[in-house]
């Protein structure tokens, strides 16, 4: 924790001059960072501003010159964590067109991503189900990668003439199955990853063997 703070520090201290903008945003993303690395093994419901202010070198009442409140604070963690998500999927997005190929193209990425973004991710998996504003605003952040993924699932051939909610459908059952690979992954011992992707691909083949015999409204 100290070495992050001190390289935050550092990081203001620059032999080039800044605007106020910049300064301000850098203290936004001190921010950000220290809450991140206080929430690897704790709620965040737990977590105060006078700690976060502290850890970003800043005095509690400067906080309000970047969130409103502490709720405001986790929301901007929520949309940068759904970043990464959003990423992802645009990363799966130039693989090949066939459904096994999507369906190893999407296991390595999530794998890839999980294990540079753990603790964007476990800040999700941990939050999701914790009620309050954070949970809704991870639920609606969900919802639209779900539809992103949806909107992917259309380019398909055998999926064209799919009506829009069945297409969400089929996209929610990924998305559910791609949401247990992550925790699964978190919690993962050394040497299991290999298990767990190779699983989480069965999972998905077995969704997609009823792709053919389905007769969309």
């Amino acid at each position: 924790m100290s070495n992050a703070v001190d390289i935050r520090t550092l990081m203001d201290v620059s032999e080039e001059p800044v605007s106020r903008q910049e300064r301000k945003q850098r203290t936004r993303q001190a921010l950000l960072d220290t809450a991140l690395e206080l929430l690897a093994d704790r709620p965040f419901a737990t977590l105060s501003l006078r700690e976060v202010a502290k850890g970003a070198g800043i005095v509690p009442t400067a906080f309000y010159r970047h969130f409103a409140s502490m709720e405001d604070l986790g929301v901007a963690l929520v949309e940068e964590a759904t970043r990464t998500l959003r990423g992802m999927i645009r990363s799966a997005r130039t693989d090949p067109d066939t459904y096994q190929g999507m369906i190893s193209a999407s296991v390595a990425t999530l794998h890839q991503f999980v294990r540079a973004h753990e603790d964007h991710f476990r800040f999700l998996a941990r939050e999701r189900y914790a009620g309050g504003g954070l949970a809704q605003a991870i639920g609606a952040e969900l919802r639209m990668f779900s539809g992103d993924l949806a909107i992917d699932l259309a380019r398909f051939p055998k999926l064209r003439e799919w009506s829009t909610e069945d297409l969400h459908m089929l996209a929610d059952l990924i998305v559910s199955v791609m949401l247990t690979t992550i925790v699964e992954l978190l919690e993962a011992r050394p040497g299991e990853d290999a298990k767990i992707t190779g699983t989480a691909e069965k999972r998905l083949r077995l969704i997609l063997l009823g792709v053919p015999h389905w007769k969309s409204a």
